[in-house]
């Protein structure tokens, strides 16, 4: 019964963002990039900001990947930006 549930939110989970190996590619290959260009740069970012970064990443390649108009990813998108923008406003949540 367990892993029919599961199944099921798999396979529904894939109607929205696409498949796992798909957005997986797509995510690693932003990621990639973001740490060559911190690299080039000689940038180091915060941790906050380094995470964050790399989920919106994540729900970037969900958006290219799956359905574009499912709003909870660009809402996430939003709230990654503002925990950052909080911390360093002083408000760490």
């Amino acid at each position: 019964m367990e892993e029919q549930l599961e199944l099921e939110l798999v396979d529904e989970r894939g109607e929205i963002y696409g498949t796992f190996e798909d957005t997986a590619m797509i995510s690693q290959r932003f990621k990639t990039l973001l740490e060559e260009v911190l690299i080039l740069r000689r940038k180091v970012l915060a941790p906050d900001q380094h995470e964050a970064l790399e989920l919106i990443m994540t729900k970037i390649a969900r958006i290219i990947n799956g359905d574009a108009d499912y709003a909870d990813n660009w809402k996430d998108i939003a709230g990654y930006a503002i925990l950052v923008a909080d911390r360093i406003a002083g408000n760490p949540r």
